[in-house]
């Protein structure tokens, strides 16, 4: 395999070096769009059901009626994962509302954009290796989380602007802006979910603020609580993070990564944490390699 992989844009599989969308595209002119980051172990995608709910969650947010099935697109993307010989992968899907005219107010006749993505990631589960180079670097930083009220927080669109800016504070070695809400309180990473652990009880904060319900951390919040692990969902200051005897973030690629330092402040991992890494190994091992 060549670094041309093979992409999925509406309904051709074309080499990423020809891979077009049109400038008149809404989801390049606005932003107006929505995607899934997924992830395949062995081929599989790991809860599948899951990420599609929440694509049609942000796509009724965005009232983007795009007429496409289900199992319309989940064969787009093992056409695109069998395209690029790869079993183990980071795969992105992408629906925009595709060309219209250049007007802000949609038209509500749909002709989408979809586009499909990949790129080689190391094996999962138990014999699997972490994508991160070692426990991340965070700071909070001073741009906010945009109110649910202004853009559903639950929406997984393409203008990714709010975390662009977080990110753009960072110094140079961070890894991850934390984000807190208007009024001060710990939101979420500009493309993660933030989890500590005080007293041996799991924190995280609610999904009643602006925070994406991430995938990733719906599971490990399961599995805490299937194997009775407390857990906590609620609103919290920087200064309890500070406080935290363990912290780490989750997402779809990274799955659970430790906070080495929050604010040159040390925190890190601990058994809890690696308790929750091992069930999800578990989880995926079972679900997908087995």
């Amino acid at each position: 395999m060549t670094d041309d992989y093979i992409y999925h844009v509406d309904g051709d599989l074309v080499p990423a070096s020809e891979a077009t969308v049109s400038v008149d595209d809404r989801g390049f002119r606005y932003g107006d769009a929505a995607f899934e980051t997924l992830r395949a172990y062995g081929g599989t995608i790991l809860a599948w059901d899951a990420h599609l709910e929440r694509l049609e969650r942000t796509c009724e947010a965005l009232s983007l009626e795009h007429g496409l099935s289900a199992a319309d697109l989940r064969g787009r993307i093992d056409e695109t994962l069998a395209a690029n010989d790869l079993a183990d992968a980071y795969v992105r899907l992408s629906i925009t509302r595709g060309v219209q005219p250049g007007k802000l107010t949609p038209q509500p006749d749909v002709e989408p954009t979809v586009v499909i993505y990949v790129k080689p990631l190391p094996r999962g589960g138990l014999e699997g290796d972490p994508v991160w180079d070692g426990p991340a670097t965070v700071e909070t930083v001073a741009t906010r989380r945009v109110p649910d009220a202004s853009i559903p927080a639950a929406a997984k669109t393409h203008n990714y602007l709010n975390g662009i800016l977080a990110r753009v504070e960072l110094a140079a070695d961070s890894d991850e802006a934390l984000l807190c809400d208007l009024e001060g309180r710990i939101a979420e990473g500009a493309t993660s979910n933030l989890c500590f652990v005080r007293d041996d009880v799991i924190h995280t904060p609610t999904t009643d603020g602006p925070v994406l319900p991430g995938i990733t951390r719906d599971i490990v919040l399961e599995l805490a609580r299937e194997a009775g692990m407390p857990v906590r969902e609620g609103r919290y200051e920087p200064a309890d993070v500070l406080e935290a005897d363990e912290a780490f973030l989750t997402n779809r690629t990274w799955e659970l990564r430790p906070i080495a330092t929050l604010d040159g402040r040390a925190i890190g991992g601990g058994p809890v944490t690696d308790r929750l890494a091992g069930l999800y190994d578990d989880r995926v091992e079972n679900l997908c390699y087995e």
